[in-house]
């Protein structure tokens, strides 16, 4: 079993890592920024280190003064949980060649997931389905780029390979609009992006956000432990997240679920990921691997019973998998509302200090949350303050105890995102379950619209 850890990471996932630690008897070092000396986990640590001023690159981004912790404190391994380092092969590379334990893949593993290609290319091999695309840039061939729409199904988008922001990416519903639109595509690439490279996918129209939840020891063994629903997202972020996802049957979760188990030990996975998948017509369609805890990951803990950032120590002391596949029962359904001070009509950061915080309890209710009374929010980081979710026997019970567990929150002396949730948990779409990933968004547009309306 390790003995010491550093948790390079703050707020509510620093603070879930330390208990975590203190429950298996593992020392913890919470390394801080000069903004974050306040924060809960660094009371709670067994030792703590300043890393830097307050800007991310300078403190929890700062492979040197995150490895010289570990160093000064004696500790055996870095847990990165997500966001900053947590997904950066370098660093993952920097931290075992430096004697320690990386609580998380092999820094070549990431390294593969994170280019989307060559993740796309490893998950076709290994029998993961993919969106169906052109498998490489396009040509100038009218006749070949109509056989290869036809092979993929309209629609199809045509995208830029060197874009991003939304920019640089053209629908196509019919073969004859398809030559205008890869020549406009291509011309539009050249001016904004220097590079007119363009490919080809299957556009999806109605889709959902279906995540698979891995556990994999790096020792031949790997299991999941079910899905969950992110489709409440506004501008590519998730705000609600649920477990199971709604409509997905055990037929296709075991399906889905062998798939991703093979394709772990295939690529010698090791530790907690997620595969993100989108849903439509019943088809799964690999879009990116996550090779890290998620913030989501406590509604799959709630239904399954498994603790996964136990598991995750564990996997890292050099423990084989000790969860057989047969051992996981999904049980009853389980709701995450993320909870961030910002505005929330405007979605405006709030930062400040937090004069008064009341938690929600009651059956079924869990609160991860790093914030308390006299706490001061400070501008540099995400807006997230804490993650609050619910689990019930049925859907429609966890739907109820979130309602009630929302009204009973209050953080006063900054905004908070709590009335949003109330009003996606209020509605009848929502209720209804397996809405598609556009759906909030084109909920509050239906809302600033009528508000402008009024004026």
């Amino acid at each position: 079993m390790l003995d010491k850890v550093v948790i390079a990471n703050r707020g509510e996932i620093a603070l879930r890592i330390l208990r975590a630690c203190h429950a298996l008897g593992i020392r913890t070092v919470a390394v801080h920024s000069t903004v974050d000396r306040n924060l809960k986990h660094v009371a709670m640590a067994d030792e703590s280190v300043c890393i830097g001023p307050a800007p991310s690159s300078e403190s929890y981004l700062n492979m040197p003064a995150i490895i010289a912790a570990a160093e000064v404190t004696d500790a055996q391994a870095i847990h990165p949980g997500y966001g900053f380092l947590s997904e950066n092969a370098d660093f993952a590379e920097r931290v075992e060649q430096s004697g320690f334990v990386f609580i998380g893949p092999k820094a070549d593993t990431i390294r593969l997931m994170g280019d989307k290609v060559e993740a796309i290319r490893a998950m076709n091999a290994a029998g993961v389905p993919c969106v169906p695309g052109s498998g490489g840039p396009l040509g100038d061939d009218a006749a070949t780029n109509a056989g290869i729409a036809a092979e993929i199904g309209y629609p199809v988008i045509v995208k830029a390979a060197g874009g991003g922001g939304g920019r640089g990416m053209r629908v196509v519903h019919t073969e004859a609009a398809l030559a205008t639109a890869i020549a406009t595509t291509k011309q539009e690439a050249k001016a904004a992006f220097g590079n007119d490279m363009v490919y080809m996918e299957k556009f999806l129209e109605n889709p959902r956000h279906v995540e698979i939840q891995v556990l994999a020891d790096g020792q031949g063994n790997a299991i999941h432990l079910g899905e969950r629903d992110c489709s409440m997202q506004r501008r590519h972020q998730k705000v609600v997240e649920e477990a199971p996802a709604p409509g997905i049957t055990d037929a296709q979760r075991a399906q889905i679920g062998k798939v991703c188990v093979e394709a772990c030990i295939r690529i010698g996975y090791r530790g907690a990921g997620t595969f993100e998948f989108l849903y439509e017509d019943g088809r799964f369609y690999f879009i990116e691997m996550n090779t890290r805890i998620q913030v989501e990951h406590p509604v799959t803990e709630l239904v399954t019973g498994i603790d996964l950032v136990r598991e995750q120590l564990l996997i890292a002391s050099g423990r084989r998998l000790s969860i057989r596949q047969a051992d996981i029962v999904l049980n009853g359904h389980a709701i995450e509302c993320r909870i961030n001070a910002e505005d929330p009509d405007t979605f405006m950061p709030s930062p400040g200090l937090v004069t008064h915080f009341h938690s929600p309890g009651g059956p079924g209710v869990r609160v991860d949350s790093h914030i308390y009374e006299g706490y001061r929010v400070p501008p540099n980081y995400d807006s997230m303050i804490g993650k609050l979710i619910v689990h019930g026997a049925t859907r429609e019970q966890a739907i109820a105890r979130m309602r009630v567990a929302l009204s009973e929150m209050v953080v006063d002396g900054i905004k908070t995102n709590v009335p949003l949730q109330q009003r996606i948990l209020a509605d009848g779409g929502f209720a209804q379950g397996g809405q598609n990933i556009h759906y909030l968004e084109k909920k509050l547009a239906e809302r600033k619209e009528k508000a402008l309306s009024v004026i």
